[in-house]
């Protein structure tokens, strides 16, 4: 047990007969299509995009930040705008971090039932650096691909 957190993605991609160019969704497993799964009933592709564990100051920067303080273990979608200030707040830890400066009003921790350590360590630090650069990965592929923009959802359970 513990807190466990997801983000992920959700990009649409249903076909309507109104529209002049229709694509093709297929799912295959071992390189064979799957033909339980009708790609004209496909109207959603979610993407598992990122796990964290108990890492309970990017869960109450959530809840603070895109779930109206609400921790009740639902999806919650997030704006790109909020992932980019996420990740801005993480870059910033981490040069406090190179500075010698307390992170604690920028990023607080939180604790909770099964939150974890509430430290300003070594793991701390480390999921800020890992959220901070997965975030940027993932707000460069949305920019590049230029079809279909996902939508982010986060949702923790613990």
């Amino acid at each position: 047990m513990g807190l466990d957190m997801y983000l992920s993605k959700r990009t649409y991609v249903k076909n309507w007969d109104h529209q002049p160019n229709k694509h093709k969704v297929t799912v295959k497993l071992n390189n064979k299509i799957r033909k339980g799964i009708k790609s004209d009933r496909i109207s959603e592709i979610t993407e598992d995009v990122m796990y964290w564990r108990k890492a309970n100051h990017i869960h109450a920067w959530f809840v603070d930040n895109c779930q109206d303080g609400k921790d009740t273990c639902e999806s919650f979608w997030v704006s790109k705008q909020h992932l980019e200030e996420l990740a801005s707040l993480c870059e910033e830890v981490l040069e406090f971090k190179a500075e010698g400066k307390s992170a604690e009003e920028t990023l607080p921790t939180r604790s909770g039932f099964f939150f974890g350590n509430t430290e300003y360590d070594q793991y701390y630090y480390q999921e800020c650096k890992e959220t901070a650069e997965t975030i940027r990965a993932l707000l460069k592929e949305e920019e590049a691909d230029g079809v279909y923009e996902g939508e982010f959802y986060y949702q923790a359970s613990w």
